[in-house]
Order: C-alpha cells, then sequence, then structure tokens
C-alpha cells in the first residue's frame, strides 16, 4: 500500500511538471547553450564576449568560428564557457576543431551530456515556418544585472519567421529567412517546425532607412561537411516535418478507412457467405429432389413387381400348383411390402442442415500471425512521425510470457506486450509496444525536460524486475508501475515510429 501510495504522488509531482503538449522546439532547445569566451591577461579579464550553439553529440557543440575566433587565436588567454539551457552549472568547453571559410567551430566539454539535435537533410519550402533559437545581446542588456547572470543557465530565446530563399554567401550556402536574431544569437540553431536544425544562424542584414532586416543561417549542407571533416557523427533525418495535430488527424483517418474497409469487407465477405450457402442449398435441393425421385421410382418398379408376382401366385394356384404360388405370393409380399418401404424412406428436405462448400484449395487466406522468435520490423512512414530519431529497421527476438530480445521483460496490456523504456542518460522516455496480432511494433517517445527524467527514473526505480521472469506476481507488479509511468508521461507525445514486423530467420509459427 506504501508503495502504490509513493507510485501515485511520485506520478502526480511528474504530471505537474508535464508540457500540456508536446513542443518539439523546447525538445531542441533542451540541446542549446550559451557559448562565453573570456580573455585573461595575468589576472585581469581583458575580453568578454558570447553567442550561441546546439549539441550534435551529448559532449560537443557547434558554433559559429568568429564566435570562438579569439580562443583559436590565443588559446593560452582565452577560456570557452559552455552555458547549458537547464541546470545550475556552466563548464569549460575547449576547441577542436574551425571552418573559418564556412564560419563553424566544433567544441568539446565535459561535466555533462547535453540532448543532441538531428540535422534534417531536406530543403524548406518558400515561406516555409522557421524557429531561431539563441542568446540575443539585446535580450542580456534588457534583462543582465551582472556578469553572473551570463554563465548561469536560462532557457534560448525563440523567434520565429519563414523562409525566403537560398543564397551564398562568401562561396558559403546560407539561407536566409525572416525569423528575429541579433549579435549573441551566432551559432545557434535555425529549425524546421519539428525541432530538426536547418541551419546555423551567423549574420543579419542593417534595416536602414526603413529596410527590411533579414537574417543568414550558414546551410544545412554545409553544416554536414563541416561535421564529416571534422569526423564527427550526427544525426539526420530526411522524412519531412508533420505536427502533431497533423499526425493524430493522420492515425484518425486511417483507423477510419480501416474501420470502413473492415466493415466492407465484413459486408462483402457476408454477402459471399450467403451467395455461397445459396447456391449450397441450390445444389442440395436438386441432389435430394433427384434422389426422391429415384427412390419414388425405385419403390414403383418394386410395387409393380410385387403385383406380377402376386397375379402369378393366383394363376399357379389355379393350376393346382400351391406350393408354388404360395412362394410365388409371399415373394410378392415381400416386393410390395419394399416398395412401400422405400416409397417411405425417401430423403427429406432440410435448409438449415446446408453447410457451404470448403474454401478451395490455393484460395488465399489470411496467416496466422507469427507470435514467437525472431521478428524483423520495418517503419511504415505513413503511420509514423519522425522527427529527432534515425530510422532503421527494429530486429525483436519474441519469447513466450513478453520476454523479448532474451533480456527485457514487458508487461501485459490487453492483448499487447508494452514496456516503458526510462534510459539513464538520454532525456526521452520510449513507451514500447508490440502487438501480436497484427505484428506491430511501435515507439511512442516522449521529450522531456531535466526535471522530467528525474521524476521518470525515481518512478523507473520502483520496477520489481528487470529482466525476464517466469513470476507472474512479479509480472504484475511491473504492469501495475508502468501504468504510474504512463499516467505521469505528456498527454500528447514528440514522435510515434510504427513498424510493421515480419518472421525472420528461426521464427517459431503459432500453434
Amino acid at each position: 500500500m506504501v508503495r502504490r501510495l509513493l507510485l501515485l504522488v511520485l506520478a502526480m509531482a511528474f504530471l505537474g511538471t508535464a508540457p500540456a503538449r508536446a513542443d518539439d522546439i523546447s525538445a531542441s532547445a533542451r540541446g542549446v547553450v550559451r557559448v562565453v569566451t573570456i580573455a585573461v591577461v595575468g589576472d585581469d579579464v581583458v575580453g568578454f564576449g558570447h553567442g550561441s550553439g546546439f549539441a550534435v553529440s551529448p559532449n560537443r557543440i557547434v558554433t559559429n568560428a568568429h564566435v570562438v575566433e579569439l580562443a583559436d587565436r590565443y588559446p593560452d588567454n582565452v577560456v570557452i564557457g559552455v552555458v547549458p539551457s537547464e541546470g545550475d552549472k556552466s563548464y569549460q568547453g575547449r576547441l577542436i576543431a574551425i571552418d573559418k571559410q564556412r564560419d563553424l567551430a566544433l567544441i568539446e566539454f565535459s561535466g555533462i551530456r547535453l540532448a543532441p539535435l538531428t540535422l534534417y537533410s531536406g530543403a524548406p519550402g518558400d515561406g516555409e515556418t522557421l524557429i531561431a533559437l539563441g542568446y540575443p545581446g539585446n535580450v542580456d542588456v534588457a534583462t543582465a544585472r551582472s556578469a553572473a547572470d551570463f554563465i548561469t543557465p536560462q532557457s534560448p530565446v525563440r523567434s520565429q519567421g519563414g523562409y525566403a530563399g537560398l543564397r551564398s554567401l562568401e562561396g558559403t550556402s546560407v539561407l536566409l529567412h525572416t525569423a528575429s536574431i541579433a549579435r549573441g544569437n551566432s551559432g545557434g540553431p535555425l529549425l524546421d517546425r519539428c525541432g530538426r536544425v536547418l541551419g546555423v544562424n551567423s549574420a543579419i542584414t542593417r534595416g536602414d532607412e526603413g529596410d527590411s532586416s533579414f537574417a543568414f543561417a550558414i546551410a544545412g549542407t554545409e553544416l554536414a561537411a563541416f561535421l564529416t571533416a571534422a569526423k564527427q557523427p550526427f544525426a539526420t533525418v530526411a522524412m519531412p516535418c508533420t505536427s502533431v495535430e497533423e499526425q493524430m488527424a493522420l492515425e484518425r483517418n486511417a483507423d477510419e478507412k480501416a474501420r470502413a474497409e473492415a466493415d466492407q469487407q465484413s459486408r462483402a465477405d457476408a454477402a459471399r457467405a450467403d451467395a455461397a450457402r445459396q447456391d449450397a442449398i441450390t445444389q442440395a435441393r436438386t441432389r435430394n429432389e433427384a434422389a426422391r425421385e429415384n427412390f419414388m421410382a425405385g419403390a414403383a418398379v418394386l410395387l409393380v413387381l410385387g403385383a406380377l408376382a402376386v397375379g402369378g401366385a393366383g394363376l399357379l394356384l389355379s393350376r393346382d400348383r400351391r406350393r408354388e404360388a404360395i412362394w410365388v405370393a409371399l415373394g410378392g409380399g415381400v416386393l410390395m411390402i419394399g416398395a412401400v418401404a422405400l416409397f417411405l424412406s425417401r430423403p427429406g428436405f432440410d435448409e438449415s442442415k446446408v453447410m457451404p462448400m470448403p474454401r478451395a484449395s490455393g484460395t488465399p487466406t489470411v496467416p496466422s500471425p507469427i507470435e514467437l522468435g525472431r521478428m524483423v520490423c520495418t517503419l511504415v512512414p505513413e503511420r509514423s512521425r519522425v522527427t529527432v530519431t534515425a530510422i532503421d529497421t527494429v530486429d525483436l527476438d519474441i519469447g513466450t510470457d513478453g520476454c523479448i530480445n532474451g533480456r527485457t521483460q514487458y508487461a501485459e496490456a490487453g492483448t499487447h506486450w508494452q514496456r516503458v523504456l526510462v534510459p539513464d542518460q538520454d532525456q526521452s522516455v520510449s513507451v514500447l509496444d508490440y502487438d501480436p496480432g497484427t505484428r506491430t511494433y511501435t515507439n511512442t517517445r516522449y521529450l522531456l525536460s531535466a526535471e522530467q527524467m528525474k521524476a521518470a527514473r525515481a518512478l523507473r526505480a520502483e520496477v520489481p524486475i528487470k529482466q525476464c521472469s517466469t513470476d507472474q506476481t512479479a509480472r504484475a507488479r511491473l504492469a501495475t508501475q508502468q501504468q504510474a509511468l504512463r499516467a505521469a508521461l505528456p498527454p500528447v507525445y514528440n514522435e510515434k515510429l510504427v513498424y510493421r514486423c515480419a518472421a525472420g530467420a528461426g521464427a517459431t509459427p503459432k500453434p
């Protein structure tokens, strides 16, 4: 009872910190940092600058080369500070790669793991909504009260604009856009609506004499080339952005379409079954009538033969051949009794007992699902919302009692097997679900804040079993604990990856 109460309290606390809806930009903002440069000579601070950056791996960030140019020129006198958007500390960074032509730099740090952002490998469309994240200096001037404010973690400022075209700036491909940025935004990401990186903000045009201001962001293709040259792995996705609302609408439409198709198929099956039954009844009635006619014809023949035998017996009797007459009369009687019996035993017809013919061999049937063994699962793009996760096939080894891949115990959730995965490092919670009836594997991901992850890990600590188990009581407790975790998640997901699974090598057919 005490443990259940604790789970409830933790879930309520978690719900209190959960956003009302999934916000892909807020999720990406957790990987955005302020980059601070401090120039020192002896014990004196002689220079201070700052810009923005974002994580491309848990311990490496990208920024503009001009943000850390002094650190490149005077490595012994300039300190690079990395200030994350969450937490209460800042960290020292180290410049490991710089490309002044592209105006990009790569910084490494330690002491914290950030949520890496993902690059979108496609191109934005004309007028598409874009979002800039970073730390504009004019906001800092208005709000900062001391130098300490520049090294205190706080969330980045977001601004929204539209895509205005692709240009070349001193030989580098840049995206022209209208999202508001200022000095200090340099090095911050330019995102699409799903929070994927399209470019790195680097410069603005001047709005003199009433001219409109535009901003430049180094194109994602240039960023990818820079990271590749620096031997820095990075995540990339190619699927176009759809909002959660759009995806849920697509799911509803798909569900409605599936129900409509199922109803249509059911009606068609019923019509075919009725037609087959009527055909079977017609054929059975035809066979029955033919059999009845044969019985009646046979009875008539026996009756005629019996009558002839009786007449013959009378003729024999008139000739004093009594003994022969008796035997012939008896034979005639038997024939006549047989005629009556044959007539009375003619087959009747009851259409309620008529069954349709079995399906002919070679007619396709719905295969029985394979519940056990190795499965290879492939993403279904039209049913998925992919924002930041690379798309790979998923290999599953489905064991008995929800044992997946021989090491992870899933809990029963209706007819499905389900596990809520709360990792130690990454800022995401995944609800993994396998439906053996449809061979569908789903990974529903929630990208959470540091505080939300702390609460989720506290709930995860109550998990009674980690490995596969045959203990039904422990599995029931696992299901209860996972219900508390699911209840504590935001009502709307960030990503939903839907896979269709097929039997792989070593699969065991369903009995």
